[in-house]
C-alpha cells in the first residue's frame, strides 16, 4: 500500500480475529425467500430443485476452501464447518463471513439454470454470521440442533401442504387444525388421511443435506491424499457419526 498521507484512515478499523483453538462455523441463510419461493413457483413441501442448487453451491464453497471440512444445509440455509486450527484469512471474522455469503450468493446465480427451469426473476440474497464453538461437544450439538430444526420443519410442512394440496383446506385451516399437535398427531395425519408414512419420505427432505471432504479412493491407492467434497443424506446425531470424522480437527 502507498505510504501517503491519508493512510492514517486505517487506524479506524477494528480487529475483528476469531478466537484461536476454537471451531468456527458459518451459517447462512436466504434473505426474503418466502417471496423469492413463490415467485419462482418452487413446490411446496419441498423442491428438491432447489434443494440440489443449493448442494451444488456448498460443494463449490468445499472446493474452494479446504479448511471446511464439513457443512449441513437443510432449505435455504447452510452452516459450515472449519477445522479447529484453521488459520484462514487469518481467522478475520468478516473476511471469512463476506467471502463465504459472497461465493455462495454468486454460484446460486452461476448455476440457476442448472436446476431451474423458470428463469430468475428477483435477485437471491444471502445473510450469515460466524459463532464460534469451545469444543467437540458444543460443536456436535450445534449440527444436532440443525438436523433436528430440518426434521421438525420437514414434518410440518409436508402435513401442513398435504392438508392444503390433497385435503383441500385453506392455508389458515391447516394452520389451525396443526396448533398444539406432536410428531406422532402429525405422522397420524399424514397416514390416516393420505396413506403416507413419513419415515418412507426422501431422505435428503427428513434429514438434510451433509457434505464432507473425502478421500478420493482412487488417489488413496495412488497414496495421494487429496480431499474431494461429497453430498450425503445421513443421520448425524449418534457420536458414530462424529468419531469417524479424523479431519475435523
Amino acid at each position: 500500500m502507498a505510504n501517503t498521507k491519508f493512510q492514517y484512515v486505517r487506524c479506524f478499523e477494528e480487529s475483528d480475529a476469531c478466537l484461536p483453538d476454537t471451531y468456527m462455523v458459518v451459517r447462512i441463510d436466504g434473505r426474503g425467500f418466502t417471496k423469492f419461493c413463490k415467485a419462482h413457483d418452487f413446490k411446496k413441501p419441498n423442491d428438491k430443485r432447489a434443494l440440489d442448487l443449493m448442494n451444488c453451491c456448498a460443494l463449490q464453497i468445499l472446493n474452494d476452501f479446504p479448511d471446511i471440512v464439513l457443512a449441513f444445509g437443510e432449505s435455504d440455509e447452510y452452516s459450515f464447518l472449519f477445522k479447529r486450527k484453521s488459520k484462514v484469512f487469518n481467522r478475520r471474522r468478516s473476511k471469512i463471513t463476506s467471502s463465504i455469503v459472497s461465493l455462495f450468493s454468486a454460484c446460486y446465480v452461476f448455476h440457476w439454470n442448472e436446476f431451474i427451469d423458470t428463469p430468475l426473476k428477483q435477485v437471491p440474497q444471502f445473510d450469515g454470521r460466524l459463532v464460534l464453538y469451545p469444543n467437540d461437544q458444543v460443536m456436535r450439538d450445534y449440527f444436532r440442533w440443525r438436523q433436528a430444526d430440518c426434521h421438525i420443519n420437514n414434518l410440518y410442512n409436508t402435513t401442513l401442504w398435504n392438508l392444503v394440496l390433497k385435503g383441500n383446506l385453506t392455508l389458515a385451516d391447516a394452520t389451525e387444525e396443526l396448533k398444539g399437535t406432536l410428531s406422532k398427531d402429525k405422522n397420524e395425519i399424514l397416514f390416516s388421511k393420505f396413506q403416507i408414512n413419513y419415515n418412507n419420505e426422501p431422505e435428503i427432505f427428513r434429514k438434510g443435506s451433509v457434505a464432507l471432504q473425502m478421500l478420493n479412493t482412487e488417489e488413496k491407492r495412488q497414496k495421494k491424499a487429496k480431499f474431494v467434497p461429497e453430498i450425503y443424506h445421513i443421520d448425524i446425531m449418534k457420536d458414530g457419526f462424529w468419531e469417524k470424522l479424523n479431519c475435523i480437527k
